[in-house]
């Protein structure tokens, strides 16, 4: 492997894009209805107290919107709901044509088959260069456990296995 000083954004996307992450949309009931937008950069943040962080890009017309709301749903993606990632992903288009949801404890837009769903409270943001960092506390959450997750991997979708798969593909 050989080291490089290439910090040119296409090259950052490259290497950045081998470690692979979930996708999530994060929506809100705000004053002119249900808002969202798709978003890669999810982590949990801490335990005790429950947070987590997003960072929408600076760019983002759906965040600023969310923010004045001041809590948002984090919905993640199971794999068959890759059309919802575009679809979110997508400016200046009815985001939630089609698509069927219900009301969080907080009212925020739950995702019709999420694979996982967390209810949060906007509690702070950090300047992130062209991302702003939010952190989240965590006021409500539900799981599914019958389905996988939606993994995006070098810029496109991808599956993934159970540990106990792919030892058995290795061994």
């Amino acid at each position: 492997m050989t080291a490089t000083s290439d910090l040119a954004p296409r090259r950052l996307r490259d290497i950045f894009g081998t470690f692979a992450t979930g996708l999530t949309v994060i929506t809100s009931a705000t004053e002119k209805g249900p808002a969202g937008f798709t978003c890669q950069s999810f982590a949990s943040l801490s335990l005790e107290p429950a947070l987590v962080t997003i960072s929408p890009a600076r760019t983002s017309n759906t965040w600023p919107v969310l923010r004045q709301a001041g809590s948002f749903a984090i919905n993640i993606l199971p794999a068959e709901h890759q059309h919802l990632a575009g679809q979110f992903a997508k400016s200046g288009t009815d985001k939630f044509a089609g698509v069927g949801y219900s009301a969080s404890p907080l009212g925020n837009p739950i995702l019709d088959d999420a694979l996982a769903w967390i209810d949060c409270e906007l509690q702070a943001e950090y300047d992130g260069g062209d991302h702003t960092i939010v952190v989240a506390a965590v006021r409500h959450l539900s799981a599914r456990q019958d389905a996988e997750p939606l993994v995006f991997f070098k810029g496109a979708y991808a599956g993934i296995a159970p540990a106990g798969r792919l030892l058995e593909a290795a061994g």
